[in-house]
């Protein structure tokens, strides 16, 4: 009886398994037949250059050199999934970090930056905070580096998002950013899928 049991167990397993890898090969062929951001233009770094995008990774960072010897970084990755999206805007805002370093000098400014989906046709741009890092080589988590970028004067407000906009950081790279980051992903969810897929066909 106990054989039976065991034998009945196993085939029940068997076809759990069998529904799952049909499941993960249904999605597999709807992710490769649907490319959700194909009807978007994808932007131009411009000036950046990509200095680091691993498959395996998250994020993406680019750097540039202006005339002036400034150097500028930008560390972009996609935010937690939020369900306020109208069907057909991007599903995740952009986080972004942008960094600003002076020839010569030691302090570097940092920005902390959000992009979302104004709506179908546009992308806002904000900066959520401006800090002011006497040194890269020593951080200390608390010191005083800047007030909430809310709380200042509008007009320093404008002018620090035009300071930003003469470094680069306008709509054509934040545009680069979204549709790359969003098909980063999907590459990466199809690819996790097929993992799956792999896994379940060989033990079945």
């Amino acid at each position: 009886m106990r054989r039976v049991n065991g034998i009945l167990r196993q085939s029940q397993k068997a076809l759990q398994d069998l529904d799952l890898l049909k499941v993960l090969q249904s999605e597999i062929r709807h992710e490769q037949s649907h490319d959700r951001f194909q009807n978007y233009q994808g932007g131009n770094p411009g000036d950046f250059v990509v200095d680091w995008d691993s498959p395996a990774s998250q994020d993406v960072v680019l750097r540039r050199k202006c005339e002036s010897g400034e150097e500028v970084a930008v560390s972009a990755l996609l935010s937690p999934i939020t369900f306020r999206n109208e069907e057909g805007s991007f599903p995740r805002d952009l986080l972004m970090k942008v960094c600003v370093k002076k020839p010569g000098l030691s302090p570097v400014l940092q920005f902390d930056c959000g992009v979302f989906s104004k709506d179908h046709e546009r992308l806002e741009f904000n900066i959520h905070s401006a800090y002011y890092i006497p040194s890269p080589a020593c951080l200390n988590p608390s010191a005083y580096r800047g007030p909430s970028f809310s709380s200042l004067d509008p007009n320093l407000q404008d002018a620090l998002k035009e300071y930003l906009l003469a470094r680069g950081i306008g709509d054509d790279l934040t545009n680069f950013l979204v549709i790359h980051l969003h098909r980063k992903e999907q590459t990466q969810y199809t690819s996790w899928l097929h993992k799956l897929e792999a896994m379940m066909a060989k033990d079945d």
